[in-house]
């Protein structure tokens, strides 16, 4: 089974340092290495195609599975994996003539861990 393009060479090590963005200033280098993840979000079906890929059953699922979720042509699905994938949510592995994809959790444990809020007190107690 060979795989399909390796995405693009993202440090997401450089996040796992920092806390949570309500506590404390997002580093540069962490900033640079999650943004595109986020900017790759930021589209409403590349986000459906992330929810779809991370809540698939068996953990992956084939993009014959994805493109009739929607009212899209099939070039273009591709092109919102594509994206997923450059970024780093997503990885891919061709098996005939078929693409299967599987979220990287540990990205999106990272996203998650970056824009999470403690529960605060409340006030005057």
């Amino acid at each position: 089974m060979s795989k399909q393009a390796a995405p693009l060479s993202l440090d997401f090590t450089a996040a796992t340092c920092c806390p949570p963005l309500t506590q404390q200033r997002v580093p540069g280098e962490a900033a640079a290495a999650l943004a595109p993840a986020f900017k790759a979000l930021g589209d409403p079906v590349r986000l459906q195609l992330m929810s779809m890929i991370a809540s698939a059953e068996g953990g992956e699922v084939c993009v014959c599975d994805l493109t009739p979720a929607f009212d899209l042509s099939g070039p273009t699905i591709s092109h919102h994996l594509r994206t997923l994938r450059e970024a780093g949510l997503v990885d891919s592995e061709r098996r005939g003539t078929w693409v299967y994809y599987r979220a990287r959790p540990q990205v999106l444990r990272q996203l998650a861990a970056l824009l999470a809020v403690e529960p605060t007190a409340p006030a005057g107690r």
